[in-house]
């Protein structure tokens, strides 16, 4: 399965290589997509007694004429309603002169209850808002409330960030071409898509690969080969040892998650690094998850020294303040000497994203130096907002845009959650995550999520692909819980989903 997600610019780039490379020209490409789109619209509604197209003046429009010939030619009464000519000599002109239904202006577009609508107005490529007409045709499918399967994306919703320009239709269906759009999976125009159907038209893997897409889809084809599995002579410290470090007293249960999931994980050793004044609340409910007395900095040196950990995660339930900053700091400069028991890994979440609020650049200029362990940072949007305020307030960008702006700036991999969470690196690879489920915003999700990435991170697994796979697994354990699930539920609900992934990978 391919995983690539394509920009309007590098979609049209594959099109001009397709022809180029030939044997396929671009009407053979139009008329491939438009027979595509046609043979859904007659497996999903066989009985449909006629279809409406909208047809827009670009290759899109053009899309559309095929799609209403070879409906009409199925024996489906149909009836176009185009908002412009297409360009004379162009790849649509030629699809509207093979069309033999006259095309009527979009202004009248008056369709029947119970009737189909087929969205060929506008693809991927829109970049202003809907107006006039293309707005009324939006407002009847809605309020009569007819199906509509959308060509290459919903019209109104932009390919490149997924925002809804103005107004865009609700699709059941969305047909796109050789790949999705990142405005397929990223809000809130995912919601507008429905059901997407990738169709092959004739863009090969190896015009693809020539483009070298940055942007994927996270699924477990972009990280499972990096996948950890214990060898068959593995031990616990062989498997790495992970971190965690817990709040006081009162803060004792989000460290606790967080050691959970790292140890479900695949860490072979997880250690509570607690507070003094907290041990004894600590120790009343770990049993397999070791414990330790941290309260400074020497208590840390000292851990990583003797214990040599592989993986950290800070900021869960710590408290916000310079603590939490040294603390980080710290890590960030605790590299052993010793190659082979290096510090893959921080996970900062929650207070320490906060207590960075003042002083972000410190800490990006720690995560820049050469020997640093791989920063990992978890904000959700409020958290987001504090260390990179310029970056959020920017309405122009997309959220895709946003992670990796803040990936390159913080040097560290950006997980910007959200029921469409975003992982970018700073070297520009970026990941959108489409398998969340509303049942994981709940108190103490987040944690569990900083210990998948831990428990990942201590086994070895690079930092972007460790990333990836903690919020695809996070997010598929979610979602096949369900409703009722509580954060203490997530560790345990891993299980089958990692067992899955083994296995998967010993099938590669």
């Amino acid at each position: 399965m391919s995983n690539e997600l394509l920009s309007s610019a590098e979609m049209g780039e594959a099109d001009r290589l397709t022809i180029s490379d030939g044997p396929a020209d671009g009407i053979g490409l139009m008329r491939r997509a438009g027979e595509a789109v046609a043979a859904e619209v007659l497996k999903r509604y066989p009985a449909a007694t006629h279809i409406h197209v909208l047809c827009g003046p670009g290759n899109n429009g053009g899309d559309g004429y095929v799609v209403a010939r070879f409906l009409a030619s199925s024996g489906v009464g149909v009836t176009i309603w185009a908002s412009g000519a297409p360009r004379p000599q162009s790849d649509a002109a030629l699809a509207a002169a093979e069309c033999p239904i006259k095309p009527r202006p979009l202004s009248g577009f008056d369709p029947e209850a119970g009737s189909i609508v087929v969205d060929a107005l506008y693809g991927a490529g829109l970049s202003k808002p809907l107006s006039g007409d293309a707005v009324r045709a939006v407002d009847i499918a809605t309020d009569l409330h007819l199906p509509v399967i959308a060509v290459d994306l919903p019209s109104g919703v932009s390919g490149d960030s997924g925002k809804v320009l103005g107004k865009a239709f609700f699709a059941d269906t969305t047909v796109t071409f050789a790949r999705k759009k990142p405005g397929h999976l990223l809000l809130p125009g995912r919601e507008r898509c429905g059901e997407i159907v990738l169709a092959d038209i004739g863009i090969g893997d190896g015009i693809i690969a020539r483009l070298q897409p940055r942007t994927f889809e996270n699924t477990p084809v972009l990280w499972l080969d990096h996948f950890p599995v214990p060898a068959v002579d593995a031990h616990k410290y062989k498997r790495g040892h992970a971190g965690i470090f817990s709040g006081g007293p009162g803060a004792t249960g989000a460290a606790r998650l967080s050691a959970l999931a790292a140890a479900r994980s695949g860490a072979g050793a997880v250690t509570v690094l607690s507070p003094g004044s907290a041990i004894q609340a600590n120790a009343a409910h770990l049993t397999s998850i070791m414990l330790r007395k941290t309260d400074d900095i020497a208590d840390i040196e000292a851990f990583v020294g003797e214990r040599r950990p592989s993986a950290f995660v800070l900021g869960p339930g710590f408290g916000v303040g310079e603590r939490t900053r040294t603390f980080a700091l710290t890590l960030l400069a605790s590299q052993p000497r010793d190659a082979s028991t290096r510090i893959e890994g921080l996970v900062l979440d929650a207070d320490a994203i906060t207590s960075f609020r003042e002083a972000p650049d410190a800490l990006f200029e720690a995560a820049r130096q050469a020997n640093a362990p791989a920063l990992v940072m978890t904000p959700h949007e409020g958290e987001f907002a504090r260390l990179f305020p310029d970056i959020a307030g920017n309405d122009a960008s997309s959220k895709l845009d946003k992670a990796r702006a803040a990936a390159t700036r913080a040097n560290a991999i950006i997980v910007y959650k959200g029921a469409d969470t975003v992982i970018a690196a700073a070297d520009g690879r970026a990941a959108i995550n489409s398998n969340g489920a509303p049942w994981l915003a709940t108190a103490g999700s987040g944690d569990v999520l900083c210990g998948i990435t831990a428990g990942l991170l201590a086994q070895g697994m690079p930092a972007f692909e460790a990333a990836c796979a903690a919020v695809w697994i996070h997010a598929e354990a979610g979602s096949r819980f369900g409703p009722g699930l509580i954060a203490e539920d997530l560790p345990l609900a891993l299980v089958p989903v990692l067992r899955e992934l083994v296995a998967a990978q010993g099938r590669r």
